[in-house]
C-alpha cells in the first residue's frame, strides 16, 4: 500500500517552472535521467511493478524536462525548425498562420516553457516497452494508444488501474486545449497543489526574462492561453 502525501510543501519558483532540480530524485540506479519528483517516486514503483504482474513492461518515454529543454522545443516550432501539427497530427503551413494562431497550434502538443507539467517531476509519458514492435519507435501518437495500436491493451489496462496508485490522465479527453494524450499520467497528490502554485503572475515574471519567440504575443495574451491550456484539464 503507497502512503501518498497530504499536502505538498510549497515549492520554488525555480522548481515550479522547470529551472531547478531539489525535489527530483533519479530513477537510473546509476543516476541521471530519468528525474522524478521524490514524493512521487514510490507510488510510481508500485504502479510498474503492478503493471508487470499484468504482463506489461511500463516504462518511462519523458520525465522530468527542464526550462531550457522546453525553450528550444518552443522557438524550433516557432521559427519552423520543427513541425506544426493540426490537431489530427497532420502538418500545418506556418507562413499561413499569424503569431497568435502559432502560439495556439503550438500549446495543442507543446506547452510554454515554465508552464510545462513535466517541469513539476510528478508528470510523465509511459508506455510498454513489450508492447512496441521490434524495429518500431515510439511516436507518442494517439493511434498507438487507440484499438489497434501496438499500446492500446497496456493503455486500456492503464485507465483502470493508475487510480489505485493516486495517477490520473490531465489530458485524457479534448478539451478545446492541449490535445489528447493517452500517454501522460500525473501524480494528482502533489501535482494537483502544484498547478495551484504556479499562478499567471509567476509565469509572467518568469516568461518576462527569457529568450522566447513570440513572448509578446505570449504575455499580451497570457490570462486566456492560462486558462486554456494550463488549467483546463480533466479531473481525477
Amino acid at each position: 500500500m503507497v502512503n501518498h502525501p497530504t499536502q505538498a510543501r510549497q515549492h520554488s519558483a525555480g522548481q515550479l517552472t522547470g529551472q531547478e532540480t531539489s525535489h527530483l530524485v533519479s530513477l537510473n540506479p546509476s543516476g541521471g535521467h530519468p528525474f522524478v519528483h521524490q514524493q512521487m517516486l514510490p507510488a510510481f514503483v508500485a504502479l510498474q511493478q503492478a503493471a508487470k504482474q499484468a504482463g506489461f513492461d511500463l516504462q518511462i518515454a519523458s520525465a522530468f524536462r527542464p526550462f531550457e529543454r522546453q525553450l528550444l522545443i518552443w522557438n524550433n516550432k516557432f521559427s519552423g525548425k520543427r513541425p506544426l501539427l493540426d490537431s489530427n497530427s497532420q502538418p500545418l503551413d506556418p507562413s499561413s498562420l499569424t503569431e497568435l494562431e502559432k502560439i495556439h497550434a503550438i500549446m495543442r502538443w507543446s506547452a510554454l516553457p515554465g508552464a510545462s507539467r513535466h517541469h513539476w517531476g510528478t508528470d510523465i509519458d509511459v508506455y510498454a516497452a513489450n508492447c512496441l514492435p521490434e524495429g518500431e519507435q515510439l511516436q507518442l501518437e494517439p493511434w498507438e494508444y487507440q484499438t489497434g495500436g501496438h499500446q492500446a491493451a497496456f493503455s486500456q489496462w492503464l485507465s483502470g488501474n493508475m487510480v489505485h496508485f493516486g495517477f490520473y490522465q490531465p489530458y485524457a479527453e479534448d478539451r478545446h486545449g492541449v490535445a489528447c494524450e493517452p500517454w501522460h499520467i500525473s501524480y494528482f497528490p502533489v501535482s494537483k497543489y502544484l498547478l495551484s502554485q504556479l499562478t499567471p503572475d509567476l509565469l509572467k515574471r518568469t516568461l518576462s526574462q527569457s529568450e522566447l519567440a513570440g513572448k509578446s504575443h505570449i504575455l499580451e495574451n497570457l490570462d486566456s492561453l492560462y486558462s486554456r491550456y494550463i488549467e483546463n484539464i480533466c479531473e481525477v
